[in-house]
Formats: C-alpha cells, sequence, structure tokens
C-alpha cells in the first residue's frame, strides 16, 4: 500500500471541519490505499474501523437503478413503459415513465419534504430533530411513502423538469418486485451482490435494526428547552427512508460495485451509456451523477447521508481509478454538516482524480 500523505491530510481535514471519523479508499495508478482520521466513537480513541460497514444512503438508488437497468435488458420492462400500467395500486399520472423514476423527472413529491427554489420547504415524513429519534424504530411500508408522497400536488409536469426525490426509487422497488414477483432484495443479492461477491453489503428492509461489527458509529442530535441531546442513532429501522438510501456496505465492497459498473459488467455498452447520460439541469443520469472533474475529466459517482452516517462513491469512467468513502458525524435537523459535506467531497474528487 502506497503512502499518500496528501490523502491522509485531506481526510483530517474533513475531521478538522466537524465530522466525528472518516475512512476512505482509492485505487488508482499508486496502487490501492487505504487511510482514517477521527473517531469511530464518539468518547472514544480508536479511529474508525478500515473497512467498517456504513448506511450508504442514496447509494442505494444507483445499486436499484442498476437492477431495474437489468431488467431493461432482460427484456421484462423498458425505459419509456409507463409506471401506472404496472403499479396499478396508486393513482400515477400516466405520462411517468420508468426512465422519468430513475432521473428524478416524474415531478412526484419527494416524501422526505420538498425544497424549493425561493427557499420554502414542504414538509414530508419525520426524519429529524427529537420526533425521528424517538420513532426510529417504527416500520414503514413502501407503498405508505407512497401514498403520503402522492397525496401532496406534484412538482412539475412529468417529463418537464428535474427534482431530486426519494419517492421515485421507492416506486422503483415496487416496480422491480412487481415485474420479478421477487423482493428487491432478493432481486439484488441475485443479480448484484452474489456475483460480484459483495458479501457486507445489506437490505436491511425493516427487520434488521443493526449495521453489522465492524462499523464507526453514528449520531443524532436535537435542542429542546434550550439543552442539547446527543443520541447515538447506529442503530434504527431505515424503512422510514426505504429504497431512497436504506442499505449497508463498505468502502471496499462500494469500490467493487462501481468498478463493476463502469467497465460493463453488470449492464450491456448501450444501457450503460443510457445510465452515465446526464440531465441538462444537473447532471443526474439513471442512478448516477455525471461530474465533471474541473480539469477536463469526468466522474461517475452518488454519495449518499443518513442519520450521522455517510459514503461516498466516484469512479473514472474507466474505472482505473475509484474513490470510496465512509464518514461518521453528529446529525442535526439543521443538517449543519451539509457544506462541510460538500467541501470535503471537493477536496477528495480534487486530490484524487
Amino acid at each position: 500500500m502506497s503512502n499518500r500523505p496528501e490523502l491522509q491530510k485531506v481526510i483530517q481535514e474533513i475531521v478538522d471541519s466537524g465530522f466525528t471519523g472518516v475512512q476512505l479508499r482509492v485505487h488508482d495508478e499508486h496502487g490501492e490505499w487505504v487511510g482514517t482520521a477521527g473517531l469511530g466513537e464518539l468518547g472514544g480513541s480508536d479511529e474508525p474501523p478500515a473497512d467498517g460497514h456504513v448506511r450508504i444512503g442514496s447509494n442505494t438508488k444507483t445499486f436499484t437503478a442498476t437492477v431495474m437497468l437489468q431488467l431493461v435488458a432482460d427484456g421484462l420492462i423498458a425505459l419509456d413503459d409507463q409506471v401506472a400500467d404496472r403499479l396499478t395500486q396508486f393513482d400515477l399520472d400516466p405520462r411517468i415513465t420508468v426512465r422519468m423514476l430513475l432521473q428524478h423527472t416524474s415531478g412526484v413529491f419527494n416524501y422526505t419534504g420538498e425544497y424549493y427554489e425561493d427557499g420554502t420547504v414542504a414538509p414530508g415524513m419525520p426524519w429529524q430533530g427529537r420526533e425521528w429519534v424517538e420513532g426510529r424504530f417504527e416500520s414503514h411500508l413502501p407503498e405508505e411513502l407512497v401514498r403520503f408522497a402522492l397525496a401532496k400536488p406534484a412538482r412539475f409536469e412529468p417529463g418537464t423538469d428535474w427534482s431530486y426525490a426519494n419517492t421515485n426509487y421507492v416506486l422503483a422497488r415496487l416496480l422491480i418486485e412487481e415485474v420479478t414477483g421477487r423482493s428487491l432484495a432478493e432481486e439484488m443479492r441475485l443479480r448484484i451482490l452474489e456475483p460480484l461477491g459483495l458479501t457486507d453489503t445489506f437490505v436491511p428492509g425493516d427487520t434488521q435494526v443493526d449495521v453489522p461489527e465492524p462499523h464507526a458509529h453514528a449520531y443524532y442530535r436535537y435542542e429542546e428547552d434550550g439543552a442539547e441531546t446527543v443520541v447515538d442513532v447506529t442503530r434504527q429501522n431505515p424503512s422510514w427512508i426505504s429504497t431512497g438510501g436504506d442499505m449497508i456496505s463498505t468502502t471496499r465492497d462500494l469500490h467493487t460495485f462501481i468498478s463493476a459498473l463502469v467497465t460493463g459488467r453488470l449492464l450491456p455498452a448501450p444501457l450503460l451509456a443510457e445510465m452515465c447520460a446526464p440531465h441538462p439541469k444537473v447532471g443526474y443520469g439513471l442512478g448516477v451523477f455525471v461530474q465533471d472533474t474541473g480539469d477536463g475529466g469526468t466522474v461517475i459517482t452518488h454519495n449518499g447521508g443518513i442519520a450521522g452516517h455517510g459514503a461516498l462513491m466516484y469512479s473514472t469512467p474507466d474505472g482505473r481509478t475509484t474513490l470510496t468513502a465512509a464518514l461518521n458525524y453528529v446529525d442535526d435537523a439543521g443538517l449543519s454538516l451539509a457544506v462541510p459535506f460538500q467541501e470535503a467531497t471537493q477536496k477528495l474528487v480534487k486530490a484524487v482524480f
């Protein structure tokens, strides 16, 4: 393993910006580099485990989009099929297609809340504050999340704009289950996890509340009557986010997955090309962001954060350079680490790509 002081410096800077701990894995022309900084647990002295399990948040969407595109490759569904024809239990706008779900162009309300350009917020299901902390072991069915969203006004007419909505991927999950007759977890296992040997990657559903050992701890803080409470929320029932971000993985498995994806091991070339064709408003393809590195290069990426755990996943289009990382932190309703999170990812991308 090569010595990379410049990478160690960046992850230390991320910790200094307010994160509890960071674990980074880089594969490039210098070989493999794995580093950690900060703490795995508040009040402890150990750094985060070098390949610890982490809730990967919205990286779940990339896995889910890959399964859907494999169903397209198998001729079981088409990208421009109308979703309402398959998911007849909902009153879906008949113009919404499979592609629109994967690309966030359906216009359906985001059940975790809508943030509008003018700064106003339309609240969604509780996922913040004391209310979420105290209810974090409750079970939510994906249908319940969808019905909540569909009871709200659509953000725009299907296909006319782009807006990130977790609802799209809960619908994608239900669609995969409808088309295959199997659970998404089972389909994921058969199509991605077993073929790639991803033994540390899980679709927990609402029965598995634990993150397998080893893992760094996730925290959430809220204020009430002027007093701040910090709670260890590593254990939770992630059914509230469902396929918007419920999976668990490691930086090693994320590296294996993104490398296999971009090099064509999971999808035929034409579908991989569709997946990596960015929307003009925001560079989002079908379950991946296509991002300019600032020096003429491109990376295929998705990141995710969920209640004190975060995961980063980046690859060059040829798969030769990858960056995967796990973050642990103290989350809050003010999302006060959102800006440091953005700055941290930019620093890492600059250092690696």
